[in-house]
């Protein structure tokens, strides 16, 4: 699946409130970028993922959140965002700033 003019929409009500974004199309997904510092993922299937590593990573396991893999079943450092705050942009919002402040 391509990414569309209404996914980067929808990414932009979703995380709007931050201020700042800016995004990339990269590998067919969308880099999500806050200041210029690239802190989220749209993958190429619809899912969001935000960057995490260490404890923030653990957080986001404990609420269900899976890690992003590719086909070569490699993983990368991104979780998908907690399904109770995909259309909620004050959780999403509250999830990106953590996902920056552990950057």
């Amino acid at each position: 699946m391509a990414i569309t003019a209404e996914d980067i929409a929808y990414i932009y009500d979703l995380f709007g409130p931050l201020g700042g974004l800016t995004h990339r199309k990269m590998m067919g997904g969308l880099s999500i970028y806050f200041d210029g510092q690239i802190f989220a993922i749209l993958s190429t299937d619809g899912r969001v993922y935000l960057k995490a590593g260490g404890d923030f990573a653990k957080d986001l396991a404990a609420e269900g959140s899976v890690k992003f893999e590719m086909e070569n079943g490699r993983g990368m450092n991104y979780w998908t965002l907690p399904e109770a705050a995909l259309d909620d942009p004050q959780e999403a919002c509250a999830w990106a700033r953590r996902a920056l402040d552990a950057l």
